[in-house]
């Protein structure tokens, strides 16, 4: 932000920057807009933030966020105790959620593995998943998305479950419902033909 605008405006602004998808104009743009709001519900805001940050956990089984000891999920006496759906964060595991289709647990990784970015087995949750695998667990859903660390992390979360007996699954990629063929790139057709279905 140019000069004429004041110190603790211009602070807002970079501290609104730093959020994800948000450039310099939407931050200035936000920085403004707060500046325009009541100061109640500037206070409101700011202690929803801090509420959220020092309040919400991680789920001790399953890893999600949650405000309590063990989610809502894990602790769902009615959810498929034997199948757990491998998800890279919170956010897929709400996609999921939102289908309303899946019954199973979830195991929520906090990351991928990438050694370009010096992110390795250690530094995302695979200790606690496989620590889960001593019960009754017949499946495990590699649900990481189709990128080369997602694929990465598949393949060595695979590799270690494998051995113990359980049976390692990854989701179907291909064609989204509506779309036209001209459209898709070659990777999604290639995987559409890789895992098409019996009619």
């Amino acid at each position: 932000m140019a000069d004429y605008n004041s110190t603790p405006l211009i602070a807002l602004a970079e501290q609104f920057a730093k959020l994800p998808g948000i450039g310099l104009k939407t931050a200035q743009r936000l920085a403004y807009f707060m500046l325009n709001m009541p100061v109640d519900d500037v206070q409101e805001f700011s202690q929803a933030i801090l509420k959220a940050r020092t309040e919400v956990k991680n789920c001790r089984v399953c890893q999600n966020f949650t405000s309590d000891e063990i989610c809502s999920i894990c602790s769902d006496v009615r959810r498929n105790d034997d199948i757990i759906c491998v998800v890279e964060s919170p956010k897929d595991l709400s996609a999921f959620e939102r289908t309303g289709t899946y019954t199973g647990k979830y195991h929520v990784l906090h990351g991928l593995l990438s050694p370009v970015d010096g992110i390795g087995p250690d530094d995302i949750r695979i200790k606690e998943l496989l620590s889960r695998l001593s019960g009754n667990v017949s499946e495990v859903i590699m649900a990481t998305n189709p990128t080369v660390e997602g694929e990465a992390t598949a393949v060595y979360i695979g590799r270690l479950i494998k051995p113990l007996g359980i049976k390692v699954t990854r989701l179907a990629y291909g064609l989204p419902a509506g779309s036209a063929l001209e459209f898709a790139d070659d990777v999604t057709l290639q995987r559409a033909l890789e895992n098409r279905n019996e009619l």
